[in-house]
């Protein structure tokens, strides 16, 4: 009878004694791969105005969040453990301004990262909407105490 370790299926993560480790990727070729992430942050009706308006007492907000998705999409081999540092060739962070009806809305935000490479750029994508997002928080905290960041995913991944 297999033992318990041998009916697992083998995970790219893992070495053969169960421990964590960045998967080997010299074998690969290079090919050109973008990701698209997405994610929203739930906030007050005036809290988008004054995101629209230029009236968030820290600064011109989207502009800082869309410059911090960036130069976190750069970093994030430094943040996740077992991402491969990439030299990402092109990153763009953009946001969607709702129509301002009922008392709350949702800003979104979308990510896309590209690179020519042995692996992909979607942890990337996820990292520049991730710190997008808590830029975002950060700048409206003392103007809106209610705010949610959330529904952060993967749209879509490609590789030619």
């Amino acid at each position: 009878m297999k033992n318990a370790r041998e009916k697992r299926p083998k995970l790219s993560h893992v070495d053969e004694g169960g421990r964590a480790q960045m998967v080997n990727v010299s074998a690969k070729p290079v090919s050109v791969r973008e990701a698209i992430a997405e994610g929203f942050i739930s906030l007050r009706k005036e809290t988008l105005e004054a995101i629209a308006e230029n009236r968030v007492p820290k600064g011109e907000v989207l502009a800082v969040a869309r410059v911090a998705g960036v130069m976190a999409a750069k970093k994030c081999g430094e943040l996740i453990p077992l991402c491969h540092p990439l030299g990402v060739e092109s990153v763009s962070v953009e946001f969607d301004l709702p129509d301002l009806e009922g008392e709350r809305v949702r800003l979104g935000i979308k990510a896309v990262a590209k690179i020519t490479a042995k692996t992909g750029v979607e942890m990337e994508a996820l990292t520049a909407v991730c710190v997008a997002a808590l830029t975002v928080y950060d700048m409206c905290k003392a103007i809106d105490k209610e705010m949610v960041i959330g529904e952060i995913r993967l749209v879509s991944k490609t590789k030619k």
